[in-house]
């Protein structure tokens, strides 16, 4: 049982002008389960690694206190289990159960408690693999599958949530909640951070929204919270149920073929699959998690040499490469033709500024330097990354990382746009500024391909979609 103290608590990190977060004053009980709001850039994942006791005095400035039934959060850290926004960056074995047993040994676990606790953590979750498969080959929505089992074999009394369901397909996430609702003895008092607030008020009794700048805005049970606060939090960017995204139809019928794929595939991470993309519309890519979504993006977009089947641009799109798979396209052609998000943004990070990231693909591709600040500048506007524009890129939000990946491909304007989960992480403003964007592209003739389990993302943007089977 575990209940956190927070008096004027702020947090800069280092070498940063602002505060990432600022004057929040808040307490909550031992068993209480608040579900954490705010738009992108508000502190929340900040204010949750300050409860787990991750930011270490040397990395930042302090104001306030933070404590733990009393106690600084780094002396706390045995009563707390963390989920990161990316699961990645918590999983540090080889085999999947290795992984879920390592924080268990770690705490001196008796060995004869450690396996069935390992077990009945993975089967909690629906892990869907043997004790041995590999962390490697794991989707991104299996890997906050087996985090989550990792830190519920802990039992820990103060359960934090960094978008666990962010990811995962509709059948996975409900998983999920339900794995969360189970893990929730009377006595656990848990935070939750989830841009799906109309699915995770199922798991919370009071909501907390935080203000960007600095202090609590709104707070108390959820229905109340939305009644009095509901049109000025979606305004700011909070999703609120009941406060849908206009949808952005196409303008025009598509056009002529950019891209086939024919029995593509890549044993054992994809089956064959037939696709063809065209010049002005958006295609949604679906599907089970594991059912080879993200490796289709990386084939489409030349960056996986096919292991059967043929992937081939035509001639609008690859000029004199017509024909020519895309993975054998020189580097700058590529680039230039088509762009691709991965779903870990950190993995296409090459410099230490925002501003450098975005300059770097126009000036490779031999821009004028006026026209690669002309386009930087109006990428950092449009996606509110204006104030980061020197920051390192390793440094920003999950939300922020997701957005400078996203404008990192828009900035040599590619003809075909490769995007998986673009949308992780977005609050309700920068999400619709994302869907203009694309409509835009769209609708001046580029092509889009979005790997997501965001059924918002699909109703408001896309022409046409493609579901994966199950593996």
């Amino acid at each position: 049982m575990s209940a956190v103290t927070l008096t004027g608590f702020g947090w800069r990190h280092a070498g940063r002008g602002a505060w990432a977060v600022r004057g929040v004053d808040l307490r909550i009980e031992a068993g209480e389960r608040v579900l954490l709001l705010g738009p992108s850039g508000a502190g929340k994942s900040t204010l949750l690694a300050a409860l787990a006791g991750l930011l270490p005095e040397d990395s930042g400035e302090q104001e306030g206190t933070v404590e733990i039934d009393g106690l600084d959060p780094r002396k706390a850290r045995e009563r707390v289990g963390i989920v990161f926004q990316d699961p990645q960056t918590q999983l540090v074995m080889a085999r999947s159960g290795d992984d879920v047993a390592f924080g268990l040994e770690n705490r001196g676990v008796p060995p004869a408690e450690i396996w069935p606790r390992v077990d009945a953590a993975l089967h909690r979750v629906g892990f869907p693999y043997p004790r041995d498969h590999p962390t490697a080959a794991l989707s991104g929505g299996e890997q906050q599958r087996l985090a989550l089992a990792g830190v519920l074999a802990l039992r820990p009394s103060l359960l934090l949530l960094d978008e666990p369901t962010a990811n995962l397909d509709p059948a996975g996430a409900a998983l999920i909640r339900r794995a969360i609702a189970g893990a929730l003895d009377v006595d656990t008092t848990c935070v939750l951070v989830e841009h799906r607030v109309a699915d995770a008020l199922e798991l919370v009794d009071r909501v907390v929204v935080l203000e960007p700048g600095g202090g609590v805005v709104a707070e108390g049970v959820p229905g109340a919270v939305f009644a009095a606060h509901g049109a000025a939090l979606a305004e700011a960017g909070v999703w609120v149920p009941g406060h849908p995204v206009p949808p952005r139809p196409a303008r025009a019928a598509a056009g002529e073929v950019l891209l086939t794929a024919d029995r593509l595939g890549l044993p054992p991470r994809l089956a064959a699959t037939d696709l063809a993309v065209r010049a002005g519309e958006a295609l949604a890519v679906l599907g089970p998690n594991g059912a080879g979504k993200s490796t289709l993006a990386l084939l489409l977009g030349g960056l996986l040499k096919p292991g059967s089947g043929t992937v081939r641009g035509g001639s609008a799109l690859a000029g004199a490469d017509a024909g020519v798979p895309p993975h054998r396209w020189k580097a700058p052609a590529l680039a230039r033709r088509i762009g691709s998000v991965f779903q870990d943004p950190e993995q296409q990070f090459l410099t230490g500024s925002v501003f450098d990231e975005l300059a770097l693909g126009p000036r490779r591709t031999g821009e004028p330097e006026p026209v690669v600040k002309s386009r930087v500048d109006e990428l950092l506007e449009r996606l509110r990354l204006g104030r980061l524009a020197g920051a390192n890129p390793y440094t920003l939000s999950g939300g922020e990382a997701r957005r400078l990946s996203v404008a990192t491909a828009l900035a040599t304007a590619p003809r075909l746009l490769i995007c998986d989960e673009p949308t992780f992480g977005q609050d309700r403003r920068t999400w619709q500024e994302l869907v203009d964007l694309f409509a835009d592209l769209r609708d001046d003739g580029h092509a889009i391909v979005c790997v997501t389990h965001d059924p918002e993302f699909v109703a408001a943007l896309t022409d046409r979609r493609l579901v994966l089977g199950a593996p």
